[in-house]
């Protein structure tokens, strides 16, 4: 896997399974509990589902190109591909001035699109800030366009009903005491005084935008913060003391002996997995990560998250294949933020602003099968995929069967009593056809787009108390 970004600095998670009580290694900066969070706000955080990712900085005015060459990586990592000095690379400060920017615009966008939650990225690894932090000069405050872009994101997302999520990247390519590792003492001392910056950073975040209600950290698969775990701890805490209920992913967080995500017991660190980027667990092979709470993260195209002039580098995701995503991520008890790379005037290229709208419309028909929905733990089928809220089950088919039936396995103890056509109310035909297996008919009209029929189901006195449990 490849982090955020670009580069194979955060490779694919292998968590192994916790080891028995009995066996555990004594950590200090290891997982703080165990199992899923069960307050207000972390049912806030899960129940939206869907959300949207915005990856905006200087690195949207270069779109890519430097020097007359196109480089077809992440164009938000152009600076590393390029090799350009941060020095010369900040001059972009003076070229920053979004004139067709307009927060408001954005928040109906993505209210419109039918998102609960955006997150933001405050600072990413350039080290350009979009909040004017007295902590540096590399911010808005210092560009032409001058004001809070933070600010009136913030609001406008707020004023929509959208919560707002930060990224926020702890590598600096443009601060001087940042260290990707440790040789020397004074690589120490200076590595101190950046990790001194960033929390008076983060704590200046938290201060100043108080309604934020999750923090997404990136940037912290140096060997330099894998060896201080310690700290990563301690800004998870510090954080959670700051803005009670706040959400931290686990992409943060290092243990005692640097390893990330899970600790060396195999227990999640942070309040949910943040290793799914532009990848979605196998929803046969995977079903571990029906334990936790986790979020995955995708792109348009297969490889920008910040604004790259030319797409044609490589295949772009049609509206059904985002809905899919997305659909996939909640039947497996996963949220899903879709990004978007705003281009330099402020704006969203044509083909975000399509795709926003396309799914938007999906989701005001058949948004009950995502929002506050969860992993049914029935198995999976060829025609699409399962979500669960309550009593209710949906059945979110994608691919429909040339015989006109749509086969449902049930789990031992649970029946269906009907099957309704979710936008249209459409009663649907439902044939038992052998133990625990059911045919449930397809649409007198061909609906012409991905549909969801919600299942009525009833448990019967065989029915496990798992599935007693899913069902209340």
């Amino acid at each position: 896997m490849v982090c955020l970004g670009g580069f194979s600095g955060l490779s694919a998670q292998t968590h192994s399974k916790p080891l028995p009580a009995e066996q555990e290694i004594q950590l200090s900066y290891g997982a703080d509990r165990l199992g899923k969070r069960q307050d207000a706000a972390m049912k806030r955080f899960r129940d939206n589902r869907l959300g949207a990712f915005v990856h905006w900085g200087l690195y949207a005015i270069p779109g890519g190109e430097w020097n007359g060459k196109v480089y077809p990586g992440a164009a938000e990592w152009l600076k590393a591909w390029a090799d350009v000095p941060s020095g010369e690379w900040l001059k972009l400060m003076d070229r920053w001035n979004p004139q067709k920017f307009d927060a408001r615009k954005w928040a109906r966008m993505a209210r419109e699109m039918g998102v609960k939650y955006v997150k933001i990225t405050t600072k990413h690894h350039e080290g350009f800030c979009l909040w004017p932090s007295k902590y540096t000069k590399n911010t808005v405050e210092y560009t032409p366009y001058k004001k809070d872009i933070l600010g009136e994101l913030v609001k406008a997302y707020n004023d929509e009903g959208i919560d707002v999520h930060f990224y926020f990247s702890v590598m600096d390519w443009s601060h001087p005491d940042y260290r990707s590792s440790i040789k020397t003492e004074e690589d120490e001392k200076a590595f101190m005084r950046f990790l001194e910056f960033t929390d008076n950073q983060l704590k200046e975040l938290a201060s100043r935008y108080p309604t934020v209600k999750d923090f997404w950290f990136d940037g912290t698969w140096d060997a330099s913060i894998k060896e201080n775990g310690w700290w990563t701890a301690h800004v998870e805490k510090m954080l959670k003391e700051l803005l009670p209920g706040v959400t931290v992913n686990s992409r943060l967080r290092a243990d005692d002996f640097g390893k990330r995500h899970f600790d060396s017991n195999g227990h999640l660190m942070g309040d949910y997995e943040s290793g799914y980027e532009r990848r979605l667990p196998d929803p046969v092979k995977d079903l571990k990560v029906t334990r936790w709470d986790w979020e995955a993260c995708m792109t348009l195209p297969e490889n920008q998250w910040g604004y790259h002039k030319d797409w044609s580098l490589s295949y772009v995701k049609n509206p059904v294949e985002v809905i899919e995503r997305i659909v996939h991520a909640v039947s497996m008890g996963g949220n899903m933020a879709v990004n978007f790379g705003p281009q330099p005037d402020g704006d969203f290229r044509r083909e975000e602003k399509l795709m926003a709208e396309a799914v938007g419309k999906w989701m005001k028909k058949y948004g009950e099968c995502v929002y506050g929905c969860d992993y049914a733990g029935w198995k999976k089928q060829s025609w699409g995929y399962y979500t669960r809220k309550g009593r209710s089950v949906y059945m979110v088919v994608f691919n429909p069967p040339y015989s006109g039936n749509l086969t449902v396995n049930v789990p031992q103890g649970i029946k269906i009593t009907g099957a309704v056509m979710t936008g249209k109310g459409e009663n649907l035909k439902v044939t038992e056809t052998a133990r625990n297996e059911y045919n449930v008919g397809m649409p007198v009209s061909d609906p012409g787009e991905p549909f969801v029929v919600r299942l009525q189901v009833e448990e019967t006195s065989g029915s496990s108390d798992k599935y007693r449990d899913a069902l209340t």
